[in-house]
């Protein structure tokens, strides 16, 4: 649970900084306290869901995106996000399906 919430916790301080945040900033459009905020960045504390919310939609990014193995490089097109979330759900057979058809379409026309 701990490598959870220090992951949780170093997620939200990227989307901040890529924001162009503070954690002042933040505090005051999630109406979360500057000290919780704090606490969360550095995994002291975790987030119930309601927080969980108001980060995400102050950060402007899904929810999810604060629960990923990896920290983003670059801000996510949103549609991007959201094929992704979709994607997640297929079984392997239907993976492979799409990805026929993505390089299908993406494929160079003579």
């Amino acid at each position: 649970m701990d490598d959870l919430r220090k992951r949780f916790g170093r997620l939200v301080a990227v989307h901040r900084r890529k924001a162009g945040m503070t954690q002042e900033q933040l505090s005051a459009v999630a109406n979360i306290s500057v000290d919780m905020i704090s606490k969360i960045e550095t995994g002291a504390t975790g987030a119930r869901f309601p927080f969980i919310e108001r980060l995400a939609e102050a950060l402007k990014v899904d929810a999810a995106e604060l629960f990923t193995s990896e920290l983003p490089t670059t801000r996510r097109n949103p549609v991007l996000s959201e094929l992704n979330i979709r994607l997640s759900g297929l079984d392997e057979g239907e993976l492979l399906w799409i990805k026929g058809i993505i390089e299908a379409a993406l494929k160079p026309r003579k």
